[in-house]
């Protein structure tokens, strides 16, 4: 769900038969409020949820991320069933900041702790019936594949498990010359895997994934106006500004990650090197940083833009209006729009006011309660 939250995609991931994985108290509110059944509704937290006890009499399904979370879960519903996040000790990623698996990463119970949580499982009556894992946005089948074996190695320790997910990460090639994961590999070493694990064992189990990202990255555009140019002299740098950038895509200043960009109407002029910046006022707000490195500028060759020319910001489908930088510098939530299959726009969220913005303020005079 973390990927695109916004209800009208949801929508129609529910009518396909996908299931919500939330990260947060506040997405499973939002996934019930867009007409998800509990049971097909799971937690997913970081930190530990304020209203475990709302959720798990709904319905909704929880994955443990870690042993006080485990515990906790243990004293609030004793005989109950349960999901365990493990780290298998492995991950994958283009960076450590985009790796959830192995030793760098918070993300679930470390696996050498298991005897831990079995022992917490068993002290309350709880029953692990599921294992979880997420090693991160890496594209290396051979990667996926070891950490395949490693998962259904720490299955073997939990006889009750009876699904496992190999959670999301699951990179998609925004921009040419990128690698994305070939999900066909992917999928064949994790099916021969099972396979031979309910042959060794006589378990059949359910396999999960999160693709979020694979669903929806591609799916979205960023629509901006060149709102001015600017240069630092022959030895410096042609910069394009936009009304987007972080507070509309972050990705690009928080991984270095890279997304496509194009001059609507402009292929007849002569092509330069441009940076493209955003409009807040902030060094970091660009879209055009090296890959994987925030620190240093990447200008891409393009028709050179003039302002109010349409640019185009591709791949902006997932991890852009969820991960953004609302409201800073005052900037308003930007409208977003759904092409329906005959070609038609649907508004689906309208751009926000300055008085929606300002509402749950107060001011300093108000003499209310902190």
């Amino acid at each position: 769900m973390k990927a695109n939250p916004n209800r009208a995609l949801l929508e129609i991931f529910r009518d396909k038969g996908l299931d919500i994985d939330a990260s947060s108290d506040f997405e499973v509110e939002r996934a019930l409020r867009a007409g998800f059944a509990p049971g097909r509704i799971m937690l997913t937290s970081q930190v530990p949820s304020t209203r475990l006890e709302t959720w798990i009499p709904l319905g909704v399904l929880y994955n443990a991320c870690s042993l006080h979370q485990l515990e906790r879960y243990g004293r609030a519903f004793p005989g109950r069933e349960v999901t365990i996040r493990v780290n298998p000790g492995q991950g994958s990623g283009a960076s450590h900041r985009v790796n959830t698996g192995g030793p760098t990463s918070s993300f679930g119970i470390w696996h050498e702790h298991l005897d831990q949580a079995k022992e917490l499982a068993a002290r309350h009556g709880v029953v692990l019936r599921g294992l979880h894992t997420h090693i991160g946005s890496g594209s290396d089948p051979a990667v996926w594949t070891r950490v395949a074996h490693l998962v259904l190695e720490i299955a073997l320790q939990l006889p009750d498990v009876r699904t496992v997910s190999l959670g999301g990460g699951y990179r998609v090639a925004r921009v040419q010359g990128e690698s994305e994961t070939d999900l066909r590999a992917v999928g064949e070493a994790s099916r021969r895997a099972v396979l031979d694990f309910e042959k060794r064992t006589g378990r059949a189990l359910r396999l999960e994934i999160e693709p979020g990202t694979y669903l929806v990255a591609n799916a979205g555009v960023v629509v901006a106006t060149c709102v001015d140019v600017v240069d630092t002299g022959a030895k410096g740098f042609l910069f394009a500004k936009l009304d987007t950038g972080m507070t509309e895509v972050m990705r690009a200043s928080l991984y270095g990650a890279q997304h496509p960009l194009g001059v609507a109407g402009a292929e007849s002029r002569p092509r330069q090197a441009v940076v493209f910046v955003g409009r807040c006022c902030e060094s970091g707000d660009m879209l055009t940083p090296a890959p994987g490195d925030t620190t240093k500028l990447a200008p891409r060759e393009v028709p050179r833009p003039e302002i109010g020319d349409l640019v185009l910001v591709g791949g902006a489908g997932a991890y852009c209006a969820a991960m953004s930088t609302l409201n800073y510098n005052s900037y308003p939530v930007a409208p977003e729009v759904l092409r329906e299959r005959d070609g038609t726009l649907r508004l689906v969220r309208r751009r926000q006011t300055i008085e929606e913005m300002t509402a749950d303020e107060l001011p300093a005079s108000s003499g209310g309660p902190a």
